[in-house]
């Protein structure tokens, strides 16, 4: 639907079948995954806080990439659960840009923190004499300002002070208000937003990783050095629970973002859903699963609940 020369003021996001029998079925789907996440995720948090063992660096930046999760989850699904039901699935051109936003910001953040996890593991495992000196609550609140606040200037600046103007097509082949895809049918110069693009995805999508694969090399050749074979698995365990979401999240984003052509694919929605709605779900299990603290943590608590059941009764 070409709509030159008028400004657009809603968008109509077309997601997935317009099936109802599988839109009932990606519900269902979506809705679980939603409730695992946040279930996940918050009970994770809940057992760090409460648990004075885990009041280490490491878990308070896993706490955070949990509160992200939380967050980025929010931004997509309850929208997606309700479009996969509906045969409107409109959106306002405001919170469509809203949505974009928050979503940049988020994973902006996220790919700071997982290059920020990585920098943690290596004076844990490299340095660790000098670990509570380096890696110290005050240095930790610091980093987590910096980054914050890095990417909510990178992320929103763009729009902030170059508006985008819509005129074209309102129909958006995604269930996600998508920056490459909203640059697409938008009006007017966007040259200034393909450069930010670049400058911002170098910061944010490319920096991080080599930073983190820099880290691991140097943790690879540490772990190698230490001789007692129950300190090298409790290294290569958080390690490789970091490095598994590291995967998850960087290869689906730099497939997304990295791997563009001259027009955005409508397969690449696909994609999103893994670092947008699959993931998030993931992390809590992963980190859990492959860490004997949490599993520890996690028993302290079921335990602490079945004795005061057994004291009530």
């Amino acid at each position: 639907m070409e709509l030159e020369n008028q400004t657009i003021t809603e968008f109509i996001l077309i997601g997935f079948s317009q099936n109802l029998q599988m839109g009932i079925f990606l519900f269902i789907i979506f809705f679980f995954i939603y409730v695992l996440t946040m279930f996940g995720n918050g009970f994770f948090i809940f057992t760090v806080i409460v648990s004075p063992q885990l009041h280490t660096p490491m878990y308070y930046f896993l706490c955070n990439l949990s509160v992200l999760d939380l967050c980025y989850s929010s931004c997509t699904v309850p929208k997606l659960l309700l479009d996969v039901l509906s045969k409107t699935r409109r959106i306002s051109v405001i919170m469509c840009l809203t949505q974009m936003n928050i979503g940049l910001i988020l994973g902006g953040i996220e790919c700071l923190l997982l290059a920020v996890m990585a920098y943690d593991r290596y004076i844990a495992i490299c340095l660790p004499l000098y670990y509570t000196t380096i890696m110290s609550w005050r240095v930790c609140r610091y980093i987590t300002v910096f980054i914050t606040l890095g990417s909510l200037i990178l992320s929103s600046f763009p729009t902030v002070s170059h508006p985008l103007e819509f005129c074209k097509e309102n129909r958006l082949n995604h269930f996600f208000c998508e920056v490459l895809l909203l640059l697409e049918v938008a009006c007017g110069d966007l040259s200034f937003y393909k450069i930010t693009i670049v400058v911002v995805g170098f910061f944010t999508l490319l920096s991080p990783p080599v930073f983190i694969v820099g880290s691991y090399i140097c943790i690879i050749f540490s772990m190698l050095k230490i001789r007692s074979l129950q300190g090298r698995s409790k290294a290569f365990s958080t390690c490789a629970s970091h490095l598994t979401v590291v995967f998850l999240f960087f290869g689906t984003s730099m497939t997304m973002y990295m791997g563009q052509t001259k027009s955005f694919s409508p397969y690449l929605k696909y994609i999103s859903l893994v670092y947008m709605v699959v993931t998030p779900s993931l992390n809590p299990l992963i980190y859990s699963l492959r860490n004997n603290e949490v599993k520890k943590a996690f028993q302290k608590i079921l335990t602490k609940r079945e004795l005061l059941g057994h004291t009530r009764n």
